[in-house]
């Protein structure tokens, strides 16, 4: 490098910093000395800073100075070098004729819906958003959950469509070039596909010895048995009647907005990666409204065949504790059989406690009360695979219903587990973590085996409490987290002007009012609301855990009880390890590239400044 070239280098070092002092100074007249004549008519002496852009200022940093202010006005983050991480439309095009051959892609357009539904529509439709209705008040559940749905869920649906069509990589490809200090996002989107994915199959290896059909045949088969039973209108009443005092707690929220990103499979990365295998100009905003509608749809519909099942078991028990009750009467007071029943059950009591009350006095009557049965909830799977079975092994050719079931279940959480592989495979390619030259079978091979012995956990004695602890840590507070920060990593770093164009230029059209709103505005405000109230309230509340305990008084309900010290140290790692992933790595990119600018610059004066025999400085190309 010669000496004029070190030079040239040099200024154009510090111009960027005489453009801010230039900015500073014009801003700091406008405001004390709005008399003063504007930039443009007044001159200085050459090398002095005035409201003019220097002359020797380049006409490259006029328009960096321009693009900055539009940055400022549409509160974009600066983000050097994006255009030569991303393709531009025209080599986009030529790139996805190029890779027809060498890079995976969907046979049609059938073929990616359906794994799009089988992805999206798993065991957390049909277990999880019954349970959490249950636990929070029934319809009182549905509420968040709708608005969360149109505000939230659609909206990420579609950005991930569209982000991973766009640029045409998987989550952790993706989140790199939109910035490299993003990768966290994908690293952690990776960790919680791998933390469910562990449970997941842990559920589905409860059903192995059945095949597979259709989950929604067996629903609907499910549902016109359900509605011929005794009480299954009463569970599609419960289901239905929300209780408002629910809507007060930011734990329904939370989980109403985990429950969208969970039955959605968003921020997970694999639908990243899926529509990153379409055509460039797939309609991926139908895309994400059929598929919405669907697992939205789905969601209700697998309540309401629960609960109808549901309904009939509750209404089982209430007949058995009142018949029990009656018993009691009638072998206390020696009444004829059939004398007493449900509908004349307070009048013979009153009648017996006339005739003798202290003998009525001396009898233990149960509670019988359908709300309480109905209420009577039971943490994680145990709704389907406790109480569900339960109400199953009553009904008539029971061993046909048991059959049906566990060849849905097996069924929705296959098709989610190929989802979630894919969101756990494709990161550990792009991050180099294995070579590429080891077959994907033998990597997809390992990472089931891993799988496999981390889950023997959840078919101990104690399984069912360590699966109920990774569905309420590892898939909660970590998607939420993930799914703030994608939002806010297109819309203002990648830039929501560009992301506009790129839509308009796959689809046809810019994304309309709602999208803008919602994107930029609502959705991750709402995240951020739900967070700050979750974490207030979670910090000041004892965390318990349902125990099946037959000491227990109220038992065959289950006791609430405290979880023990050690497991806080999981629940850090579980929801805490995949979060910090975000922020850890950004910090480690930036402390990299300050390394490698103090490098650069220590380089840079070696290669220009070394000093010769007699003393004086050299130069050197």
């Amino acid at each position: 490098m010669s000496f004029s070239q070190s030079t040239q280098l040099s200024h154009e070092r510090e111009e960027p910093v005489l453009l801010h002092v230039w900015m500073a100074s014009c801003r700091m007249r406008e405001l004390c000395c709005p008399e003063v004549p504007g930039p443009e008519k007044r001159e200085s002496p050459p090398g002095k800073i005035s409201n003019q852009l220097p002359v020797s200022l380049s006409p490259h940093w006029s328009s960096v100075s321009s693009q900055k202010i539009k940055n400022m006005v549409k509160l974009q983050l600066p983000n050097r070098g994006l255009e030569d991480r991303i393709p531009s439309h025209a080599e986009l095009e030529v790139l996805e004729k190029e890779e027809a051959d060498s890079r995976p892609k969907w046979d049609n357009k059938a073929q990616y819906m359906l794994t799009c539904v089988g992805f999206c529509v798993g065991l957390g439709n049909v277990w999880r958003f019954p349970y959490l209705c249950q636990s929070h008040g029934g319809g009182a559940f549905m509420i968040p959950f709708l608005i969360l749905l149109v505000l939230e869920g659609i909206p990420l649906l579609h950005l991930e469509f569209a982000i991973g069509q766009r640029l045409r990589k998987g989550s952790v490809g993706v989140w790199s070039s939109i910035h490299p200090a993003l990768k966290g996002v994908g690293i952690a989107a990776m960790l919680v596909s791998f933390l469910v994915g562990l449970y997941y199959n842990a559920i589905i290896a409860w059903a192995v010895y059945v095949t597979s059909t259709l989950p929604y045949v067996v629903l609907t088969i499910f549902l016109i048995r359900g509605l011929t039973l005794k009480g299954s209108t009463s569970g599609i009443v419960y289901l239905f009647t929300p209780n408002v005092t629910e809507l007060a707690d930011p734990g329904t929220w939370l989980d109403a907005g985990a429950q969208v990103f969970y039955s959605f499979s968003l921020a997970f990365g694999g639908l990243i990666s899926f529509s990153s295998y379409n055509s460039v100009h797939n309609n991926c905003e139908k895309d994400a409204l059929i598929i919405s509608v669907i697992n939205g749809l789905t969601s209700v519909y697998a309540a309401t065949v629960v609960y109808c099942i549901i309904g009939f078991r509750a209404t089982e028990r209430y007949d058995d504790c009142f018949d029990k009750n009656i018993l009691t009467l009638m072998n206390a007071f020696d009444l004829p059989e059939g004398n007493v029943t449900q509908d004349n059950f307070e009048q013979m009591q009153q009648l017996c406690n006339m005739t003798d009350p202290t003998l009525f006095a001396s009898l233990k009557f149960e509670s019988c009360n359908l709300e309480s049965f109905l209420n009577d909830g039971v943490e994680g799977t145990g709704l389907a695979f406790i109480a569900f079975t339960e109400a199953i092994t009553k009904m008539p050719v029971s061993p046909l219903w048991s059959i049906l079931f566990f060849i849905m279940i097996f069924c929705l959480g296959l098709s989610s587990m190929f989802g979630n592989m894919e969101g756990v495979l494709v990161p550990l390619q792009d991050l180099n973590i294995i070579s590429s030259k080891v077959p994907k079978e033998l990597v997809t091979g390992l990472i089931c085996l891993v799988s496999y012995l981390v889950a023997f956990i959840f078919v101990l004695k104690s399984g069912s409490y360590w699966l109920a602890l990774f569905d309420t840590f590892s898939g909660s507070i970590p998607l939420l987290i993930i799914a703030f920060f994608e939002m806010f990593s297109v819309v203002y770093i990648y830039g929501i002007g560009r992301f506009n164009k790129d839509i308009e230029f796959m689809i046809g059209h810019k994304p309309n009012i709602f999208w803008q709103i919602t994107w930029r505005v609502i959705s991750p405000l709402i995240m951020l609301v739900i967070f700050f109230f979750y974490f207030v309230v979670t910090v000041n509340k004892e965390l318990l855990y349902s125990v099946w305990n037959p000491s227990y008084e109220e038992f065959p309900k289950t006791e609430k009880v405290k979880y023990p010290s050690w497991v806080y140290a999981i629940i850090v790692i579980l929801a805490g390890v995949p979060s910090l992933a975000i922020p850890v790595f950004a910090i480690y990119k930036a402390i990299r590239n300050c390394c490698q600018k103090r490098s650069d610059r220590t380089g840079l004066m070696i290669a220009t400044s070394e000093t010769s025999i007699n003393g004086n400085l050299k130069y050197s190309a």
